[in-house]
């Protein structure tokens, strides 16, 4: 007895709806891509409030600024300097750029302070004919979630010791710092290139052209600490921010009123950088590697769809290289808005790697066993137009 063979009930989908579906397809990967690379298309509000008692509370985006490029602590040349900072941080498992000198004549910044997860790190510029170095500094495990810390940082040219609550925790003999290093604008709560937020608060800001001795940064701490302000004034500070106004867009410097700082009502980035290259985005660790895949796995899609698209629609010649350079102009596109937008980076890597992701994407759509498959669930473009669609793919990989 012969068995007839089974025929599949299965019908495939009709072209004009494969063609549809492809458009809509398409059109729901490009306003995504778009969505995710420029929202939320426009200049949040700064992020920065007034607590009940003294000090301001700053987002992730918020920044506080001084108005230009005024001399901090007025004094240039290798000097021994000192900064006081009275914080604290919302989190202990990220961080953020707390404060910046910038130099807007040449981009530059000085010297920063920064928490990196709970860890304090001091970074220094330093120029050697015209190539610019940085001299980095960790202190571990100095910062805790929600828990007030006092940070002194005290060089005398040379060497650099820090202080947490008074008491000293570390000295650099290599890593110095003079007041030249804290001239410029004063940035608070970001970093003047690009968006890395610095959440917590802030009660208490000092500048001294002076190392401090051990005694003296106690005495500092205790003054601080018991809101004993005259005290701290006559310790002679170049700048000092109490954060005591309550209200208003202006934090006032107890000893020169020329460097007042400013709370702008919306968050921007000073210097935003446009499309940044490569090596100057690159930061070792885990989170740089992370954006990337999600740069290369974002623009996968785009690349697979707008292929099929190309190769089984349009049906044009070298649809993959076609695709790849939407892909590259797309991305292109993005990162040129990014410029103007603070929230986000304006770069090249991004550039490189939603390139990489589209050529993977049109890849995958090339590959025999990914046509088969979509055969299998009736959405056979492919098949129909099989040498059609074979000759563009090849055309475009030659």
């Amino acid at each position: 007895m012969s068995t007839a063979p089974k025929v599949s009930d299965k019908r495939p989908i009709s072209i004009e709806m494969q063609k549809r579906v492809l458009a809509l397809l398409c059109a729901v990967v490009l306003v995504i891509i778009l969505t995710a690379g420029l929202w939320p298309f426009h200049a949040l509000k700064n992020q920065v409030s007034w607590l009940n008692g003294n000090g301001l509370h700053i987002g992730k985006y918020g920044v506080i600024l001084s108005p230009g490029a005024s001399t901090i602590v007025g004094v240039k040349g290798e000097t021994p300097c000192t900064v006081e900072i009275w914080l604290r941080p919302d989190h202990s498992d990220i961080g953020g750029t707390i404060l910046a000198f910038y130099r807007p004549e040449n981009h530059q910044v000085a010297f920063s302070v920064y928490q990196s997860i709970d860890d304090l790190l001091l970074r220094r510029a330093t120029v050697y004919g015209k190539r610019l170095a940085f001299s980095n500094w960790y202190v571990g495990h100095v910062f805790s979630e929600n828990k007030l810390v006092f940070i002194t940082i005290s060089s005398s040219g040379q060497g650099t010791t820090v202080y947490l609550n008074g008491a000293l925790v570390r000295t650099s003999p290599g890593f110095g710092l003079s007041s030249e290093d804290l001239t410029g604008q004063l940035i608070v709560g970001n970093n003047p290139l690009a968006e890395d937020g610095w959440q917590g608060q802030l009660k208490g800001l000092a500048v001294y052209h002076r190392e401090l001795t051990e005694a003296q940064v106690l005495q500092d701490y205790n003054a601080w600490t018991t809101n004993q302000n005259a005290e701290i004034k006559n310790e002679g500070p170049m700048a000092l921010y109490l954060f005591n106004e309550g209200s208003g867009g202006i934090v006032h410097n107890q000893m020169n009123s020329e460097t007042d700082l400013r709370i702008p009502e919306h968050f921007f980035v000073l210097h935003e950088r446009f499309l940044a290259t490569p090596w100057d985005e690159f930061q070792p660790g885990w989170s740089y590697w992370k954006n990337v895949m999600i740069n290369i796995g974002g623009f996968v899609p785009l690349g697979f769809f707008f292929c099929a698209y190309f190769v089984a629609v349009l049906r044009i010649n070298r649809a993959v290289l076609v695709t790849i350079l939407l892909g590259a102009a797309i991305s292109l596109t993005i990162e040129v808005l990014q410029a103007f937008l603070p929230t986000r980076d304006s770069g090249m890597t991004d550039l490189l790697t939603n390139t990489l992701g589209t050529g993977i994407g049109t890849a995958l759509y090339s590959c025999k066993s990914v046509q088969t498959l979509l055969a299998t669930i009736g959405f056979d473009c492919a098949s129909r137009f099989t040498t059609r669609s074979r000759a563009c793919i090849q055309d475009g990989h030659s």
